[in-house]
């Protein structure tokens, strides 16, 4: 049996290694349990141009190497593993890597969210190189350029308004004549000169990865079964996020979609002294700067919560603070 950690954050992302940070600075030993697939969503993303900071902009995987290393420079632990268990049913909290236990005062989910993707290889092949799943992150990109839009819910439509901004031409593709979207966010989506909306297609194949450049794609009618090439310099993929929750459902409260719920401003779950920061948790902002900020405020939640256990010694909260 391991010793008692103060904090143990699983997941490594600009929550959770912001939530180090933070934790490392207050002197509470945080271990990272990042997992295999440390970095989150950022290791598959080319260049951020709109995190602070970062005036000339950063690779994805750069910016993520520079938060890991900071939270390392306080004295942050890190165990690349993926954990296989917890067990939130009383305190000390147990969290399992295959056979081994380890054991914290709180826990701290960051375990992200992923966006659901079309399952084509040439998608893969042209993942940043045309095609992407943010169009805040990536829409500024494709300036008096033609980008197709896939999905047929209120974040599609979103995505395609908000392309609007930047895009020549923004044609929203979706499997069915029916639309999950909201009336008001269809009609707006559809009275916008910029906007044309092609059912009921589906996306077969994503053109260019022989080039490693997005030039288009192959559409299929659902009806009919034809074929349609249709050019495009951009594709945005707007069909969902999954939350990476399946090791808490059963202990934590959550939504329809498996989203981590928490109280108020704060980033307390229904168990006391367990906190969700970061995209498991957000299904509305999903940006590295919100992501962040929410690891910031686990730390100083979980800070607290540590102070007021009878017998831990009182932590300065100003440790953690901006200086």
């Amino acid at each position: 049996m391991s010793d008692v950690r103060d904090v143990i954050v699983i997941g490594g992302g600009p929550a959770g290694y912001t939530a180090a940070l933070y934790a490392a600075r207050a002197n509470l030993r945080p271990l990272v349990i990042e997992g295999f697939n440390w970095g989150g969503q950022l290791m598959i993303t080319s260049e951020v141009e709109n995190y602070p900071g970062y005036r000339d902009g950063v690779l994805g995987p750069e910016m993520m190497a520079e938060f890991r290393a900071q939270a390392e420079r306080f004295g942050t632990e890190f165990l690349t593993d993926d954990v296989t268990r917890v067990d939130f049913s009383e305190r000390p909290f147990k969290v399992y890597v295959g056979g081994d236990e380890y054991l914290a005062q709180t826990v701290i989910v960051a375990t992200g969210a992923t966006a659901r993707q079309l399952g084509l290889e040439s998608e893969r092949a042209l993942h940043g190189r045309g095609v992407t799943y943010c169009a805040t992150c990536d829409g500024a990109f494709y300036r008096d350029r033609e980008v197709v839009v896939v999905g047929g819910g209120d974040s599609a439509m979103e995505e395609a308004l908000f392309l609007t901004k930047f895009a020549s031409k923004v044609t929203i593709v979706h499997r069915r004549d029916e639309f999950r979207a909201s009336q008001i966010m269809l009609d707006r989506a559809r009275a916008h000169e910029k906007v044309e909306i092609l059912t009921p297609y589906v996306v077969e194949e994503v053109l260019g990865a022989e080039t490693g450049k997005l030039t288009g794609l192959r559409l299929r009618n659902v009806e009919s079964g034809e074929p349609l090439d249709y050019p495009a310099d951009g594709l945005f993929v707007a069909i969902g996020h999954d939350p990476t929750t399946g090791l808490f459902l059963d202990a934590l409260d959550h939504d329809e979609n498996g989203y981590l719920v928490t109280r108020g401003k704060t980033t307390e779950t229904n168990v006391p002294g367990v906190f969700a920061a970061g995209d498991v948790q957000d299904h509305v902002y999903r940006q590295a700067i919100t992501a962040a900020g929410s690891g910031c405020a686990a730390a100083l939640d979980a800070e607290r919560f540590l102070a007021d256990l009878e017998g831990h010694p009182a932590t300065a909260l100003t440790a953690a603070r901006d200086h």
